[in-house]
């Protein structure tokens, strides 16, 4: 692997953050590469920030946040494939061997197309409460060709005034951990999200199908998932669906957690983390 400088880290987070760049990284610690991919409208650096914490001290760890989320400038659409172009190129530009991605939600779907591309030497994939397909675990009879930008629900949202976002997105935080304090940050990163980027990057991401790309994924392979709101038997039903065309791969539930486990169970979030790591 080819080390990072501190010259180019700078010039790197310069350079995202002076121009409409569909990712930004940051970069803390020395050693084999991780990259985090974090979930939908979130702060990637506040989302891994104690994991963060315990594994730059034996890794060098790339926290990418995605334009438009959380106060990020926005980029034009579509917005995914802008995303998953510059993840790719990063990779290579950067010549990161015997990689490790952890990716949560939407972190974890990108993961798995990244993983699946043998050019990328991903060594190792992490998901936390993600789907190789979100779309068709909540669209019936899903077909992405019938997802589009202009919609009913897509307009509807876009034409909201700012108290009527404002209680979405705190009805959505709700639903998402049971932390206090991370709901707060939630509904502050959706609030702080380009409102364009919010609705028309979430459609991309409701068309987003891996589940094929898993057939091409041969490395370690780890799922943290989160048994609220609907029970650990639904959710681990939903997983072994979803992950079918995956050979192997290892399987853990916390029945007590919601989908930010790093906030709602850090400890047990953690201790899966370095098991998975060493």
């Amino acid at each position: 692997m080819k080390s990072l400088s501190i010259l180019l880290i700078t010039l790197l987070l310069v350079t995202f953050g002076n121009a409409q760049s569909p990712v930004k990284v940051s970069v803390t610690g020395s050693g084999e590469p991780i990259i985090f991919l974090g979930g939908f409208a979130t702060n990637g650096d506040a989302v891994w920030q104690e994991t963060v914490g315990q594994l730059s001290k034996t890794h060098e760890c790339q926290v990418v946040n995605y334009a438009g989320f959380a106060g990020n400038k926005p980029i034009g659409f579509p917005w995914l494939p802008q995303i998953i172009g510059a993840l790719e190129s990063y990779i290579v530009e950067n010549q990161l061997e015997n990689l490790i991605l952890i990716g949560h939600s939407l972190g974890g779907t990108l993961g798995i197309k990244l993983a699946a591309n043998p050019t990328l030497h991903v060594s190792k994939l992490l998901i936390v409460d993600a789907l190789p397909a979100t779309g068709a675990l909540i669209t019936p009879n899903f077909d992405p060709e019938n997802l589009h930008y202009d919609s009913p629900y897509n307009n509807q949202v876009l034409d909201m005034n700012d108290d009527s976002f404002d209680q979405m997105a705190t009805n959505m935080a709700a639903g998402m951990t049971s932390s206090d304090a991370g709901k707060n940050l939630l509904i502050d990163w959706i609030k702080a999200t380009d409102r364009k980027t919010y609705v028309y990057a979430y459609t991309d991401y409701l068309k987003f199908d891996v589940r094929k790309d898993l057939k091409d994924i041969n490395i370690p392979m780890t799922i943290l998932g989160a048994g609220k709101p609907y029970g650990e038997e639904m959710a681990r039903a939903n997983f072994k669906k979803q992950y079918e065309n995956l050979v192997d791969y290892q399987l853990f539930i916390n029945p007590d957690s919601a989908h930010f486990i790093m906030m709602d169970q850090p400890i047990w979030f953690l201790e899966h983390i370095n098991m998975f790591i060493n």
